[in-house]
């Protein structure tokens, strides 16, 4: 049951930016990680939404599931006051 509670605080914790501008890392496997810009557009019951800057990017949006955010596979900064904030399970 941790786990399931890690990720409705992730779930929760995404739900609250929603809007906001943010830096997604995610890893692209073989040692490559993308870098990408985007607003959290929407959060679902099990996977959020980034639309992406559309002139870094080919594709409109991106989604990941919350258990991605918990492994480490994808991570998410916050653009707050021209710093970046971590976004994680534990963050309040």
């Amino acid at each position: 049951m941790a786990a399931k509670n890690a990720l409705d605080d992730i779930k929760r914790n995404l739900e609250g930016i929603v809007g906001e501008k943010i830096l997604l890392r995610a890893n692209g496997g073989r040692r490559k990680t993308i870098e990408r810009t985007g607003i959290l557009e929407e959060t679902y019951p099990s996977v959020f939404v980034v639309k992406l800057d559309q002139t870094e990017n080919s594709f409109k949006r991106v989604s990941y599931s919350y258990a991605d955010i918990l492994t480490d596979t994808v991570e998410l900064m916050i653009y707050r006051d021209d710093a970046q904030v971590k976004v994680g399970a534990l963050q309040q």
